[in-house]
């Protein structure tokens, strides 16, 4: 299980993000992606996943480009924006129940209740998000990670809004799934304690990028 990234350059309108980029990610590693605020970390993360285009370089997923497996990356792959991507007017599980539906992700209704639950989210399940503080709804976004069975996991800045213990919570998440052999990526100004696994750094700036 690996991720290659060769000489990948982006730009938007006529700036260069990143240029020449390329790193390489196997089983039990987790990737910090450093960089200044429009350093192109968002773009990396969104390329990666296959949302965007890059205009030089190329993306492989056990040696096989990510733009010719379609629905098998798609299947490996979890991927956790900045925005929760979750719908004001449905309850919890709703949303849940949804974004497990479109992240292709088989999940039986206590199954749905009890990542709620586990998440931090017991007796709210039946709320509409519209009614729920900002650091809940990022719970119920981040309640498919505990569904998943993706290898690798794609997350931008997932503490974003929420409390100490739901920090430490997700910190242990993430760590398990990189025990367990999992690949993540993930921008956060908070560092994941692993117990195993190795830590990699990839640091984006205006002229280069450095993979440390």
């Amino acid at each position: 299980m690996t991720l290659e990234v060769k000489k990948l350059t982006c730009t938007r309108g006529d700036r260069e993000l990143f240029c020449n980029l390329s790193f390489t990610l196997k089983a039990k590693q987790l990737m910090y992606l450093e960089g200044a605020n429009g350093s192109g970390k968002t773009t990396l993360l969104r390329t990666l996943c296959g949302l965007y285009l890059a205009d030089e370089g190329e993306i492989l997923w056990d040696g096989i480009a990510i733009k010719k497996q379609d629905e098998a990356y798609r299947k490996d792959l979890l991927y956790l924006g900045h925005q929760n991507g979750i719908k004001a007017d449905l309850t919890a599980y709703e949303n849940l129940k949804l974004n497990c539906r479109m992240a292709g992700i088989s999940a039986s209704k206590d199954q749905l209740i009890e990542a709620l639950d586990t998440i931090g989210l017991f007796a709210f399940e039946d709320f509409p998000v519209r009614t729920l503080s900002q650091g809940q709804k990022r719970r119920v976004a981040l309640a498919k990670l505990l569904l998943s069975n993706a290898k690798l996991w794609i997350l931008d800045e997932p503490f974003v809004a929420l409390d100490t213990a739901a920090v430490e919570q997700l910190q242990s998440i993430i760590g398990k799934h990189v025990e367990s052999g999992g690949v993540v990526i993930l921008t956060t100004h908070q560092e994941v304690p692993l117990t195993s696994g190795e830590l990699v750094r990839v640091s984006l700036n205006r002229s280069r990028a450095d993979y440390v």
